[in-house]
């Protein structure tokens, strides 16, 4: 049984207990991580394909260590100019052995609900603020309260003017 699953924006072909050096990943060395974008799935020869993801597929890891990569030296010359860098990188990675492949079972569902109550719960906390505290808004929103409420005059008002006519 082997997965192809997306770990830190790459794609790995991964088996039950097959080491992979991965992007460092957030984590401390020994502690699980689960990875839920599975592209592709083969089961003994069945092989299930995702678009783009397999909903509830995921691969457990385990972080052994947190490890430096080999240097790659970076060098840039133009000839009869005088231009010369050279510069070195190390690439960061963490070495995770594969625990477990599973098929089902796993729960993105959660984090599809949760995400849409935070967008909603601040739009609910806007319309409190503004009725309560007209300090913090515009002019443009002020005069729209004073449209609302009724108050005559209300386009040749100031902010302060504004807010004491809405205030009383």
């Amino acid at each position: 049984m082997y997965a192809i699953v997306e770990i830190a924006g790459q794609q790995f072909k991964v088996a039950k207990d097959q080491k992979v050096y991965v992007h460092r990943l957030q984590g401390e060395e020994g502690s699980k991580v689960t990875f839920d974008n599975v592209l592709l799935l083969d089961n003994a020869g069945s092989v299930t394909i995702g678009a783009p993801a397999i909903e509830g597929a995921s691969v457990t890891a385990k972080i052994l260590s947190h490890l430096k990569g080999d240097k790659v030296i970076v060098f840039k010359k133009k000839r009869r100019k005088g231009y010369q860098k050279k510069n070195g990188h190390r690439q960061y990675l963490s070495e995770i052995q594969i625990e477990s492949i599973a098929a089902s079972g796993a729960k993105k569902t959660v984090k599809k609900e949760a995400a849409p109550k935070k967008v909603a719960a601040p739009k609910a906390e806007v319309k409190k603020e503004a009725t309560t505290d007209y300090s913090s808004m515009t002019v443009a929103e002020l005069k729209a309260a004073a449209k609302e409420q009724g108050i005559s005059g209300y386009t040749s008002l100031k902010k302060a003017e504004l807010i004491e006519a809405l205030t009383k």
